[in-house]
């Protein structure tokens, strides 16, 4: 009986025993006669007034002549006994016997009682004996296991893996050869990437049983409760060999050990951290226990932990790719019905940065809103919207915006992409909205045709200036600057730092490293090195220089191609929302018009007054007109 079905069972048990008291005194109270004293029972029996008696020791139980029932202790019964013969009493007796009714409740409730605290005490305390079982989950049948098939996405990881489930299916292939099986696998990686999938899908495949446990579940306020569920665990995982014991979040009691400096809550994690450690070296070659463990703070793990005969293969998992985000799509899409002019490798590529987490509930989520709308299958709208709601928030369609504030955030997002559409090294542009999500009232969405792995100098100096464009064209319209650049001013400064003190891109700086990135997979950024005053102020021009560049930058641009800022802002203010092809077609028009007046101005420089053609049927831009 494992400790949540013990304290329930208690539970039960206290239940039942209270239960049975009160019912037991309310059947007392309704079936057992009023006392009344001896001397009114004596008045009566002069006066006639008592039919009938029931002896049983010393307690009588009499009958008056209204037929009420009533009881009375007497003193001395043979004294008594001549007086009822005298007026007439029928007597009845039974002979003193506790009954069994009472009998049962006396030593049945009791024991039920003691046995429901034992039961509830044993399940919270004896963390140190061999009482407290551990939560072990198995795989029963192989319609409910995970294979590889359904963990896709890494395949240069399953590759790594199969050679674990190939030992566990056929040990004697391996130790023929004096080879020995890893003991141990971590697999690290930033959050919602397959690592627990990919550890059922091994077992899965090996056809073992499965131990999954968390480690925050090792550590209890009580000592030596971890360091006896790790024994446990271990123990009950070589009875069961072949099998896979997964240890979840193995950074809460695998973190660094401190030297002899803890506290006592630490020292219980080191005493459970140890005990790891031991239970691990003890296996033996023939056991067939493989320990996979997953984290996403590999930095903090104690290199005991980490030494070959413990984990000796430490497996990365990192976001998937174009082809990994496609792979997992058509995994998680048989689950749903989807539109048969759907493009899933469109999706894919719309969605960079997207863990399997991430995609897997991007479909959830575009499900869903087609549901909503009552819709016979998900299409590639649901799938926009899904991911607009996922990146930046619900759609606050009902927010009262002022007008001035919906003409300045449409300015502000159309510079954002005319500096990004008239620079060369920057992102194709995918959508711009102005319709207000989250805490955004706006967005200009970028996305690469390609997965970007190392960022020249070029792109990032573009992408500042791109982040600055949204600023500038509200000082050139408006002649102002609002609060809605704070975002775009904090990441382009981010940028910036980096470019500077972590990359190594500034020549007036050179080539060396101030800060660099932290060895973990939960973006805690970057931790600075130690320099002088001087050294700061010079890193602190540089930054401040490297920014002022992009805003003037972007400044420029707008101010040269002002009518196609006024004409996109427009046409934002009117469709609230334009994609890529809708932004070009205003682009192209912008390049018309401008031909145009070009064309007019030479003729009218010339002294000639032919009229211009029609736009409409004006002829397409050469590539000249396209040099910016």
């Amino acid at each position: 009986m494992n400790v949540n079905n013990r304290l329930q069972a208690g539970m039960l048990l206290l239940l039942f025993s209270v239960l049975g008291l009160v019912g037991y005194n309310v059947y007392l109270r309704e079936t057992t006669p009023l006392e009344r004293s001896y001397n009114a029972f004596l008045a009566d029996l002069v006066q006639g007034n008592i039919s009938k008696v029931h002896v049983q020791g010393h307690m009588l139980t009499a009958v008056d002549s209204s037929r009420n029932t009533f009881r009375t202790y007497v003193p001395e019964m043979a004294v008594l006994l001549p007086f009822l013969l005298d007026n007439d009493v029928a007597i009845t007796g039974k002979e003193l016997a506790p009954s069994s009714t009472s009998t049962f409740i006396n030593l049945f409730v009791p024991v039920l009682f003691l046995a429901g605290l034992w039961l509830i005490f044993s399940s919270h305390g004896g963390g140190q004996s061999k009482k407290h079982t551990l939560p072990s989950r198995f795989i029963p049948s192989k319609n409910q296991r995970v294979m590889f098939a359904d963990v896709a996405g890494v395949i240069e990881v399953i590759e790594e893996v199969e050679e674990v489930v190939a030992f566990l299916k056929n040990p004697e292939k391996f130790s023929r050869l004096g080879g020995r099986p890893p003991k141990g696998i971590l697999l690290q990686g930033v959050p919602g990437t397959g690592k627990t999938l990919l550890a059922k899908a091994i077992a899965g495949e090996a056809s073992v049983s499965f131990y999954s446990i968390g480690g925050s579940d090792f550590v209890e306020i009580f000592a030596g409760v971890g360091a006896s569920r790790v024994r446990e665990l271990f123990s009950e995982a070589k009875k069961n060999a072949p099998c896979i014991i997964f240890i979840d979040e193995i950074d809460a009691i695998g973190g660094r050990r401190s030297g002899g400096h803890s506290t006592g809550s630490s020292d219980e994690r080191e005493q459970t951290l140890n005990a790891l450690l031991v239970e691990m070296d003890g296996f033996s070659t023939g056991e067939n226990v493989i320990v996979i463990a997953a984290t996403n703070r590999p930095d903090i793990l104690d290199p005991a932990l980490l030494r070959p005969g413990r984990f000796d293969r430490q497996i990365t998992l990192s976001l998937p790719d174009v082809k990994g985000r496609l792979r997992i799509l058509e995994v998680h899409t048989k689950k749903i019905v989807i539109a048969p002019d759907l493009v899933l490798s469109a999706v894919a590529r719309s969605i960079p940065g997207f863990s399997g987490a991430d995609v897997a509930n991007l479909v959830n989520e575009a499900a869903l809103l087609a549901a909503r709308h009552n819709k016979d299958a998900v299409e590639m709208a649901d799938f926009e919207e899904a991911k607009d709601k996922i990146i930046m928030g619900l759609a606050r369609k009902n927010v009262a915006i002022s007008e001035k504030d919906r003409r300045q955030t449409a300015y502000h997002e159309a510079g954002h992409a005319i500096v990004g559409l008239l620079l060369t090294d920057t992102d194709p542009i995918h959508k711009i909205t102005i319709i207000p999500r989250g805490r955004a009232m706006g967005l200009t969405q970028h996305i690469p045709l390609d997965e970007r792995y190392t960022y020249s100098k070029q792109y990032l100096v573009n992408r500042i200036a791109i982040l600055m464009g949204g600023r500038a064209a509200e000082q050139l319209v408006f002649n102002q600057f609002t609060s809605g650049a704070s975002n775009d001013i904090l990441h382009a400064t981010e940028i910036a730092t980096k470019l500077i003190t972590e990359w190594g891109m500034s020549t007036e700086i050179g080539p060396v490293a101030y800060q660099y990135a932290a060895n973990n997979f939960l973006g805690h950024g970057s931790q600075a090195r130690p320099r002088s005053e001087m050294t700061a102020q010079r890193i602190d021009t540089e930054i401040h220089r490297v920014l002022e560049t992009g805003a003037q930058e972007a400044l420029m641009l707008l101010k040269k191609h002002n009518r196609f800022l006024h004409k996109l802002a427009e046409a934002l203010l009117v469709n609230e929302t334009l994609d890529a092809e809708e932004v070009d077609l205003v682009y192209r028009n912008y390049l018309r018009e401008s031909e145009l007046e070009r064309q007019l101005r030479a003729r009218e420089a010339n002294g000639n007054t032919i009229i211009p053609p029609v736009l409409s049927h004006s002829p397409q831009p050469t590539e000249a007109a396209h040099e910016i």
